[in-house]
């Protein structure tokens, strides 16, 4: 196992700037992801990690050695794309193999890891197939065993579950992490995937036009997030505008179009003052329905339009001075048009995330 620093990267195309002096340190052994919306430049950032760009700026180390400069071949990294990149007149086998035999590896010792790779995707039994014999699935087992024969350094992973159907899609996220953790392997995952993310990554980064937003476990950015870039792209969020009234602790106290709302801070580096204003992010699935106000953070509204899912329900709730809000219900009680009247939605301090920006 190995760690991963990145330390003050950029890459430039001409006149435009991908990266923007990226640091970024990555645990030996972390199944680690990197999210962001289109151009935000987590592509860029794997491809200067497996040597296909080479930065303007700054270095790249695995472990103690510096690969800034290194030919992608010389790095032992294990790359798997979202095309998968199979050789078609080849077998599973002949397509595990090539690596290797690039390498020039003994003959005894390329059927024995070929094998090896190949059981460890469960894909023995079909050695002797052609890539068009097999299931998409089937081809990204076949892409995964070829990343692994090599024993890379670290595995590197674009997009490799786009091209599969959501069925697929959840079976491979669970194979992708056993087989990283099984390997010891530090791997790095780009996605645009929220919950491929949040359901198999160890840590993960937000990306937003070359630079980091945030840096955290699933549920410390997803619960935590520090800006409203990253709220709003990690889930879904309701928004509001509010202007701090107090503080006390770790607690503040916002006034808001529907009224005071007591919440935490989302970065505690960034403390606003009394009198700033500010915006407040709340998770749908963190409201609560009530018949009563006698709640802390109560908001009075009715029951707009709702969606019926069976677990859960979702409903857009009217406010009776302000904004729309959208609310997730587990276990529905409110969906029957006939429970329907003037409601109370709450929320707990600690799911109200004051966010500067």
């Amino acid at each position: 196992m190995i760690s991963i620093q990145v330390k003050q990267l950029t890459k430039q195309f001409g006149s435009v700037v991908a990266l923007h002096g990226l640091d970024l340190t990555i645990n030996p052994g972390e199944l680690f992801f990197l999210l962001g919306p289109s151009g935000c430049g987590k592509t860029t950032l794997l491809r200067s990690l497996a040597g296909f760009y080479i930065p303007e700026k700054g270095s790249i180390l695995f472990g103690d050695e510096d690969v800034t400069r290194l030919e992608p071949h010389k790095r032992n990294t294990g790359m798997m794309f979202q095309s998968y990149a199979l050789w078609p007149h080849m077998t599973v086998a002949e397509n595990v193999a090539f690596g290797l035999e690039e390498r020039k590896v003994l003959q005894t010792e390329i059927t024995k890891r070929v094998g090896d790779a190949l059981a460890s995707v469960r894909m023995e039994q079909y050695a002797a197939r052609k890539p068009n014999q097999l299931s998409g699935g089937q081809q990204q087992r076949v892409a995964l065993a070829r990343a692994l024969v090599i024993r890379p350094r670290c595995l590197l992973l674009d997009e490799p579950l786009s091209n599969l159907d959501a069925k697929l899609r959840l079976e491979m996220r669970a194979e992708i992490r056993r087989v990283c953790k099984e390997f010891k392997l530090t791997t790095v995952y780009v996605t645009h995937d929220q919950k491929e993310a949040l359901s198999i990554a160890d840590r993960m980064a937000i990306l937003e036009s070359g630079h980091i937003l945030q840096v955290g476990t699933p549920r410390e950015v997803y619960k935590r997030p520090t800006r409203k870039v990253v709220a709003n792209f990690i889930g879904e969020t309701d928004f509001l505008l509010g202007k701090v009234l107090g503080k006390v602790g770790n607690y503040v106290t916002v006034e808001t179009a529907v009224g005071k709302f007591d919440g935490i801070f989302g970065d505690p580096s960034n403390i606003p003052a009394v009198g700033d204003e500010v915006t407040i992010s709340i998770r749908p699935e963190c409201w609560e329905l009530h018949r009563d106000a006698e709640h802390r953070n109560s908001v009075r509204g009715r029951i707009g339009e709702s969606i019926y899912l069976g677990e859960v329900a979702q409903y857009e709730f009217v406010t009776s001075n302000g904004p729309t809000l959208k609310i997730f219900e587990r276990n529905p009680r409110f969906v029957d048009g006939s429970t329907r009247g003037e409601l109370y939605a709450t929320v707990e301090p600690e799911d109200v995330v004051v966010l500067v920006d």
